[in-house]
């Protein structure tokens, strides 16, 4: 681990630094760029210290980089509004009336910037690279093999067969038109998981429209890519000419390029699970991200949802039910999110009761098909508890033809060192409903009763 204990102003090395890209600001009044926010920091102690260390998705912050607290709260001042000036205010207050030399700022941020920790030409330069190598790429390989699954074959069959043995057969699993699965870490949701792939064992899809969250997507509802995807059992064939014709149905709601899949696990994890229970080749995918409905919506309402992701919910419809391939469709999703770990005051354990009913309120529109219930269930509470599969499902609901849905599973894991907490579900959906299905199967009312209890 590398500890920048050396960066704050007043350490040693930082006085006279002279890595300072002038063109930053023009007078000392010129705001000065901020801290990326597309980075994540997690809290750690280590040797006795308190630190935040640094995880970039795009890989150009060094692996392993962590930051004393008091230079991570400093950084925070970097917003990207402030002028040297403000900062040189602000740090003197902070210290107590000693002023901060603005060399000593400079040569601060020029480190943050060596670093990539800024918002800045160089990130941004950097950035675009990073975007267009992997754009070039024919093959989007695993990125969690040797982390979040084993990266060896045998031993992850091993594994997948040990999740699967965990969870019980759907019978018939012919008129099965679609199943919700988790993404949450495999050990985990492992009951989840061999609810929902257990279902369609027996079943023999040529294709598999695969939805997955894009936990980093802010500036278009989907991101849809090309690639071949490669895990530790091999590799699967995307269906190009779906993706294509996909892409140009509505082009002003999709991402330009598809690097949002570089390091997403929301679709990897499915993959894993289709590649071990299909043989090999039998099957084309057609991984679709999708994004943040709050940021790329005008209204939280299902109509705007519509008016922008109609033409591509139909189109999807249209590549589900046609004649020529058998097409299923999975989403990796997860519910809430809960506690302090996601932004909440309250400890995970007493927001649970409030969240469960909310996912039950969810999934009952959901295998009723009613959109509109489902749409006002998440507007009603503001999205409070954070369902970040909401998007996924949302899509779900408008792809596929009149169906009912049936609930398989349902729990909620507690990271008790965080006091938070995320729920997950699996679900399958029938074309052949053979009778009404108004309520969540496979987890009764009193069973709910029970546990928010």
């Amino acid at each position: 681990m590398q500890v920048s204990e050396d960066w704050m102003p007043g350490c040693a090395g930082m006085t006279g630094c002279t890595l300072f890209d002038i063109q930053w600001f023009k007078t000392m009044a010129d705001p000065l760029p901020g801290m990326r926010r597309d980075l994540e920091f997690f809290p750690i102690q280590y040797r006795g210290e308190q630190l935040v260390l640094i995880k970039d998705h795009l890989g150009l912050v060094q692996e392993g980089k962590a930051l004393p607290l008091p230079l991570f709260q400093m950084m925070a001042l970097f917003d990207g509004t402030r002028s040297l000036i403000d900062l040189q205010t602000l740090l003197m207050r902070q210290g107590g009336g000693v002023l901060v030399g603005s060399e000593e700022i400079k040569g601060l941020l020029a480190r943050l910037d060596e670093s990539f920790l800024l918002d800045s030409e160089r990130f941004s330069k950097a950035r675009d690279k990073v975007v267009a190598d992997f754009s070039r790429e024919p093959v989007r390989n695993c990125s969690h093999s040797g982390n979040g699954y084993p990266a060896e074959p045998d031993e992850l069959r091993r594994r997948l067969d040990e999740i699967l043995s965990s969870g019980s057969s759907v019978p018939d699993p012919g008129d099965i038109m679609a199943v919700v699965s988790p993404h949450i870490d495999l050990a985990v949701g492992r009951n989840g998981y061999a609810n929902a792939y257990n279902s369609l064992k027996g079943s023999s899809p040529s294709r598999i429209i695969v939805l997955g969250i894009g936990h980093r997507m802010a500036d278009r509802l989907f991101c849809l890519t090309e690639k071949d995807f490669q895990t530790p059992l091999g590799v699967v064939r995307s269906d190009k000419a779906a993706v294509q014709r996909l892409r140009a149905s509505a082009p002003e709601v999709i991402s330009e390029d598809d690097f949002a899949h570089r390091s997403e696990h929301s679709i990897e994890f499915q993959i894993l699970f289709l590649q071990h229970i299909f043989p090999e080749n039998s099957f084309t995918i057609v991984p679709i991200l999708c994004g943040s409905i709050h940021s790329c919506v005008p209204q939280y309402r299902r109509s705007a949802y519509l008016e922008r992701a109609g033409a591509f919910t139909d189109l999807m419809r249209s590549i589900l039910l046609e004649d020529s391939k058998q097409t299923l469709l999975i989403a990796g999703v997860d519910f809430s999110h809960i506690g302090p770990k996601f932004g909440h005051e309250l400890d995970a354990s007493t927001l649970e009761p409030q969240a469960k009913t909310h996912d039950r309120n969810l999934l009952e529109a959901m295998c009723r098909m009613d959109g509109e219930c489902f749409w006002d269930e998440s507007a009603k509470v503001e999205d409070r508890y954070n369902v970040c599969g909401f998007s996924a499902l949302a899509c779900l609901l408008e792809t596929l033809p009149p169906c009912k849905g049936e609930l398989l599973g349902y729990e909620c894991w507690h990271e008790e060192q965080t006091r938070s907490a995320v729920s997950f579900a699996s679900m399958v959906f029938r074309g052949n409903t053979g009778g009404q299905r108004s309520e969540v199967r496979g987890l009764p009312k009193k069973k709910w009763r029970e546990e928010k209890a």
